[in-house]
């Protein structure tokens, strides 16, 4: 990896990590960065990419080129922040509001994340080492809050560690599902609004329930896998994500979904 930086200065305490590989990601890590800029426009934002130019002037604070990118090339990149305190951020990700206060999680934890969705779902249970209780399913490492201290970073190179050892893992979920039942790490359990993976909750929502901060949906994907029309605001996105709830529940539905599916309908 090479910092472009020019003249590198000391790091503030707190920032915001992205890594993207590839023009298509790259686009949408900018996409992300902006709408952060639009709820913090001081916080510093750094990029670890594979194509380091032309990017917009002043949204990243510092670049940092790595020509060779893995496709899990943020289990490097994590260690190496040079933040004491780093929000990682995948790039299909939308801020909908401020931080506010989240950083302050660490003043007691060594990292926080949110628990995946589709619990009820072999790939979201599967672990290598570990068969663990439905309640302590996978966890989304897309949105990743953590500080650089020891046990930390000892953490998230074991975690590198293991996946790159191992090829037959793709999901870097499955290795950290594994670490955290293993671990005495202390870590915190984030509530939704902090990485709200099915936008479609803010309809049942109450208006004191949560202030949806991050989204973060494989649908900003689309355009990229099936030639879709770009989804690029909150309102596109619930449009196309209520469209497909609809789908899901008319579908064919695991045992334990029927009876909801059955109240849904007894209901309307």
């Amino acid at each position: 990896m090479n910092d472009l930086s020019a003249f590198p200065e000391p790091a503030p305490r707190d920032g915001v990590l992205y890594v993207a590989g590839g023009p298509d990601y790259v686009d949408l890590a900018i996409q992300s960065a902006r709408s952060l800029r639009e709820h913090e426009p001081t916080i510093a934002i750094d990029l670890v990419t594979d194509l380091p130019e032309n990017l917009p002037r002043g949204l990243f604070d510092r670049v940092t080129a790595c020509y060779d990118m893995h496709p899990r090339e943020k289990l490097r990149a994590m260690p190496n922040s040079r933040f004491e305190r780093t929000l990682f951020m995948d790039s299909d990700t939308l801020f909908l509001a401020p931080l506010g206060d989240l950083f302050g999680i660490l003043d007691r934890f060594e990292c926080a994340l949110t628990h995946d969705v589709r619990r009820d779902w072999e790939l979201i249970r599967q672990g290598r080492d570990h068969k663990t209780p439905y309640a302590f399913p996978q966890h989304n490492s897309g949105v990743f809050l953590y500080r650089k201290s020891e046990a930390m970073l000892a953490f998230l190179e074991e975690w590198a560690e293991r996946f790159f050892a191992d090829d037959a893992v793709e999901r870097d979920q499955i290795i950290l599902k594994d670490l955290l039942w293993e671990s005495d790490l202390r870590y915190y359990v984030l509530p939704p609004e902090f990485n709200l993976r099915r936008v479609t909750m803010l309809d049942a929502w109450e208006p004191l329930d949560a202030v949806p901060t991050v989204l973060h949906s494989h649908r900003f994907q689309d355009h990229m896998r099936s030639g879709a029309e770009r989804i690029a605001s909150l309102e596109a996105l619930l449009k196309v994500e209520r469209a497909a709830l609809a789908q899901e529940w008319d579908g064919d539905l695991p045992e334990a979904a029927q009876r909801w599916a059955d109240l849904r309908v007894s209901v309307k």
